[in-house]
């Protein structure tokens, strides 16, 4: 059997192949893709050349083909049905970890069954919203804390989502982009523009990948607060104003990367309860607004540039979906 497969044949050059599908053996399951989604920041990297040659092994996806910088097939959100395989998994949908391919063959173990009240659509979200439940077990927010999210793109808006499940807090999500002000109050919290954001915060989250929002997030914090650093700036050097106020106030800045499960609950739980988790927490309608534009799989190779650096003053994408039929 064969498939379609999205390669980034260089940088801002992308391009459909013909891959050859493996009998699937014992532990492995034939999946058809309904749908994948396209994680903007990290695939924005990965197709201009800029992830850094050192971090190669840490940025390479669980299932990805080739080889940094390129070519390679690279994506880490994708949703099918599984045509062949273990029993217990014969006929389900599924989320892998895998690129944007119109068929594949996968570990079993990573096909993580997906929730029937959760459509395939919305399911595409499972791998960002990993992330943010790792970030939350990274930040170990407290009733009632002063909460401040630096950038409302997925990430921080699906933190927001999980933090306004939690009593008492005084939540604010802060971006330069106004019109997901409506999206965060539906996630329960108050959104504010750069210069109004509110000070004294028990916690940040910095979710921008902007220096000048790492920077706005430190000078937000107050005194022994904690900024969990979301972001990944690839090969960009980031200044920040580490002198200042920044020892004086014993300020904690906290690295989150969802290739480990955090510390708080590793050991208690594997990379897959934490997908599996994340799948289940995505049963609620108001999330269908982080997705889109849908793109055809076969119109990819010529749009993936648009959608991950759209036009200065074009509407910006949350998270564009690519539609297999």
């Amino acid at each position: 059997m064969k498939a379609q497969a999205f390669w980034i044949t260089g940088p801002f050059q992308a391009e459909l192949r013909e891959q050859e599908l493996d009998v699937p053996g014992p532990d492995q399951a034939l999946v058809v893709t309904a749908a994948s989604g396209i994680s903007r920041g990290t695939e924005r990297l990965v197709f201009a050349g800029r992830v850094p040659e050192s971090q190669w092994p840490a940025m390479r996806a669980p299932l990805q083909y080739g080889e940094f910088p390129a070519p390679l097939s690279y994506g880490y959100a994708a949703v099918g049905t599984v045509r062949a395989g273990p029993p217990h998994l014969h006929g389900r949908r599924v989320f892998c970890l895998h690129p944007h391919h119109d068929a594949f063959v996968a570990p079993a173990g990573m096909c993580i069954p997906i929730p029937d009240a959760v459509p395939d659509r919305r399911a595409v979200l499972g791998a960002n919203m990993e992330t943010a439940v790792n970030i939350l077990w990274d930040a170990r927010p407290l009733v009632g804390e002063r909460v401040l999210v630096v950038g409302a793109g997925v990430v921080g808006l699906l933190v927001t989502f999980l933090l306004g499940r939690i009593p008492g807090l005084d939540l604010h999500v802060c971006d330069l982009d106004a019109t997901r002000a409506e999206l965060a109050k539906s996630f329960g919290a108050t959104f504010c523009a750069p210069a109004e954001a509110p000070a004294d915060r028990d916690l940040v989250i910095h979710a921008s990948a902007s220096a000048e929002g790492l920077r706005l997030a430190l000078s937000r914090c107050g005194f022994e607060g904690r900024v969990i650093e979301a972001s990944w700036f690839g090969d960009r050097a980031c200044e920040l104003p580490l002198g200042e106020a920044f020892h004086a106030k014993r300020l904690s800045l906290i690295s989150t990367q969802v290739g480990h499960v955090a510390p708080a609950m590793r050991g208690r739980r594997t990379h897959g309860e934490r997908l599996a988790l994340a799948l289940s927490l995505l049963e609620d309608a108001r999330l269908d607004a982080l997705l889109g534009p849908d793109t055809a799989f076969s119109d990819l190779p010529e749009a993936y540039g648009a959608l991950l650096s759209p036009p200065s003053g074009a509407h910006q994408p949350l998270c564009p979906v690519v539609t297999y039929s």
